[in-house]
């Protein structure tokens, strides 16, 4: 329900997929998105569901994507839970295995162009290190985008049986109305911090969409750390 997940919901649905939902509130919610046949919506806050609540919500999903971030207010930043994204990807990931699925799931996550794939080398500036490193130290939520995709590079790994990941890395987010023309990449080609670039929020869900439905996109992406930016006039 929040600003990109609604987006990558109708995107789904759209296309003509089912769609299950776990959200905290609905009243974010747009009124084209509850009318959809092929939604279905379960109001809970995700991390106070058991672990076989969860199991059974996700039963039977070819694939889960989880657009949680933390709220921009003080509470939202240092406030509780401060690892929600880690948090949430390790019990959603845990639940896929507890279903022991026939086929591979898709665990798709939005993160971050300010997060490295540090299964690749990714070139960063000595000044970039430096914030990033105070990044750490004063703003939770970015050790808690680090530490989920760690999750699923580490944890999960290249060679699961029952997993297969994709972390969607966009750079400065901002609101359009429409999808326009975006690139992806295997690395940030700009800085995050000091030459940042923008990705739209609906250009994200087309994106996490694609990545879901389409099987050539997924074979390109999956397994990696693709960083998305609207393509520059």
């Amino acid at each position: 329900s929040g600003a990109t997940g609604r987006l990558l919901v109708k995107q789904l649905l759209d296309r003509g997929h089912e769609v299950r939902i776990i959200v905290r509130s609905i009243e974010n919610l747009q009124e084209a998105i509850a009318s959809y046949d092929k939604l279905s919506v379960i109001q809970a806050n995700l991390l106070d569901l058991n672990d076989s609540e969860i199991a059974q919500h996700i039963n039977g999903c070819d694939a889960l994507a989880s657009c949680l971030g933390h709220n921009l207010s003080f509470k939202g930043i240092f406030g509780s839970p401060r690892r929600l994204v880690t948090n949430a990807t390790r019990r959603l990931c845990s639940a896929i295995k507890a279903n022991n699925p026939k086929k591979q799931v898709k665990y798709v996550l939005m993160n971050t162009a300010g997060n490295s794939n540090r299964d690749l080398i990714e070139h960063i500036s000595f000044n970039q290190k430096i914030v990033i490193g105070l990044l750490r130290l004063m703003l939770p939520p970015h050790v808690d985008n680090e530490n989920a995709a760690d999750f699923l590079r580490i944890q999960i790994g290249q060679n699961d049986e029952a997993i297969e990941w994709a972390v969607v890395r966009p750079d400065g987010l901002i609101d359009e109305t429409d999808v326009t023309e975006f690139t992806v990449h295997l690395s940030p080609t700009r800085s995050a911090i000091f030459n940042a670039g923008t990705t739209s929020r609906i250009n994200v869900g087309c994106f996490m969409a694609d990545l879901i439905c389409n099987h050539d996109t997924w074979n390109k992406w999956k397994k990696k750390m693709p960083v998305i930016y609207n393509k520059e006039s």
